[in-house]
C-alpha cells in the first residue's frame, strides 16, 4: 500500500518500525483507547463484538491493504474501541501514531483517499452484514460463510463455534444446519475441518 502513496506519506511511513505480532494476540478490546492507525502488511485480524449473553459476532476481518473501521472511527472521533481485534495469524504491521495520522490526512491526498475509500468499503460491508442477519435465513448465511472461509480450497479448518460467530448464530443452530448440509451432500464434516462436497449447491443456497 505504501508504494502507492505520494512522497510525503511514503517518507513519514518509512520511518515507522515494523512490528511482528503472534497469532492469538488481542490487539484491542472494547473500551480501550486507540494507539494508532494500523497498516497491515501480512496476516489477518478478526474484529468482533460480544453481547451481554456471551454470544460473539464477527464484524469483519482485516487483510493487507484493508483498514479497520473501528480504528478509523476511534481516531477521527476521539472514541474508545467498541469491539475486539485479535490476530488470526502471525502479523506484520506498522502503527501510525494518532498525531501523524491526522497530519497525513491533511497533507497527503493519497493517504486521505486510501483511508476514506477503505472506510467507505468497510461500512458497506458492515451494512450487508446487518442486512443478512436481519433478512436472510440461517442456512443461506451459513452457506455463504462456508464458501467465504473455503475460498478456492476444497477443505478448511473451522469449528462450529467459529461459523456461529461468523453469522451471528448460536453453535447448536449451526451444528444442526451443518448436519443437514452433510445429509444433502453439500459438505463433509470432520473434527475441526469442513470439506466442500457440492460448491454449486452451496452457492445456490447462499444466493437464495
Amino acid at each position: 500500500m505504501e508504494g502507492l502513496l505520494d512522497p510525503v506519506a511514503r517518507e513519514n511511513l518509512s520511518r515507522l518500525p515494523e512490528l511482528k505480532i503472534p497469532r492469538g494476540k488481542t490487539l484491542f478490546s472494547a473500551g480501550s483507547p486507540c494507539q494508532g492507525f494500523v497498516l497491515l502488511r501480512e496476516g489477518s485480524v478478526r474484529v468482533s463484538v460480544t453481547g451481554e449473553n456471551g454470544r460473539r459476532l464477527v464484524l469483519y476481518r482485516v487483510a493487507p491493504g484493508e483498514t479497520c473501521v473501528q480504528t478509523t472511527l476511534c481516531l477521527m472521533g476521539g472514541l474508545d474501541y467498541s469491539a475486539e481485534g485479535v490476530a488470526e495469524t502471525d502479523l506484520r504491521l506498522v502503527i501510525v501514531p494518532p498525531a501523524l495520522f491526522k497530519r497525513l490526512l491533511r497533507e497527503s491526498g493519497d493517504f486521505a483517499q486510501f483511508v476514506f475509500e477503505r472506510f467507505g468499503a468497510r461500512l458497506a460491508e458492515m451494512t450487508r452484514l446487518v442486512e443478512s442477519i436481519a433478512f436472510l435465513r440461517v442456512d443461506a448465511r451459513l452457506a455463504s460463510a462456508v464458501l467465504a472461509r473455503a475460498g478456492a480450497l476444497s477443505c478448511f479448518e473451522a469449528t462450529h463455534q467459529d461459523l456461529a460467530e461468523d453469522i451471528g448464530a448460536v453453535r447448536e443452530v449451526v451444528s444442526r444446519q451443518l448436519a443437514l448440509f452433510q445429509r444433502a451432500g453439500l459438505v463433509r464434516l470432520a473434527r475441526g475441518h469442513i470439506e466442500i462436497g457440492d460448491r454449486a449447491g452451496l452457492e445456490d443456497l447462499a444466493n437464495a
